[in-house]
């Protein structure tokens, strides 16, 4: 196994990329230290001329657990997802979803139709759906450049950002970016923020279709 623990780095094996990932024991997430033969998920980012590495790694909790050295020197089938050099294994399934889950569409499909009705409606300016066609190509935009600049080592875009422009109504664009790019999609607090910013889009949304009270204070 490839693992200095003098240095606290090892190497990661993914179906992924052709080449082993570096990270270190600062970008493992989670209690105690990376063990060998552990199950993970991780993001890749690709620094200058270095190669790829691997952020926020973290434990893959419900894998199989991988064959031993002794059972694989006795010629037992590697598991299907890999073996890292370091002893680490990668789920190949981590890289398949390619759209945001079922609620989540079906929660972006009902916004569209609920954005829709309160134009319509006079509730919010004419020109809102296009207003928000645009600010949602502005967030995926925004997701982009951050991952290439996590690739390049470049100024990355404050999470901040990436927030306001969702709660401002960019959630389903950041969400199909999230799926997409596969980027900020494993980060455990950035999602919750995420989350959050998309209930609190949502509920003012809806308190424009169902409360007067909230419809006098917008519109006066």
């Amino acid at each position: 196994m490839r693992w200095d623990s003098a240095r606290a780095f090892g190497f990661i094996r993914s179906p992924d990329t052709p080449a082993d990932i570096f990270f270190h024991v600062r970008d493992f997430r989670g209690t105690g230290i990376p063990r060998e033969g552990m199950s993970v998920t991780f993001e890749a980012i690709h620094v200058g001329g270095k190669g790829p590495r691997a952020m926020a790694v973290q434990a893959a909790m419900g894998l199989p657990a991988p064959a031993s050295h002794a059972a694989k020197r006795a010629g037992a089938p590697a598991p299907a997802h890999g073996r890292s050099r370091a002893g680490f294994q990668i789920p190949q399934h981590r890289a398949v979803r390619l759209w945001p889950s079922v609620p989540a569409l079906l929660l972006m499909l009902v916004w569209a139709v609920l954005l829709g009705w309160e134009s319509r409606a006079g509730r919010l300016p004419a020109m809102a759906l296009p207003i928000a066609l645009l600010l949602n190509l502005a967030t995926f935009f925004m997701y982009w450049t951050d991952k290439h600049a996590a690739q390049t080592g470049r100024w990355r875009t404050p999470e901040n950002t990436l927030h306001l422009l969702a709660l401002l109504g960019g959630w389903p664009g950041a969400g199909w970016a999230q799926a997409l790019l596969r980027h900020k999609s494993s980060k455990s607090s950035f999602l919750l923020a995420y989350w959050v910013t998309v209930a609190l889009h949502c509920t003012v949304l809806a308190g424009l279709a169902f409360s007067p009270q909230l419809q006098k204070l917008i519109t006066s």
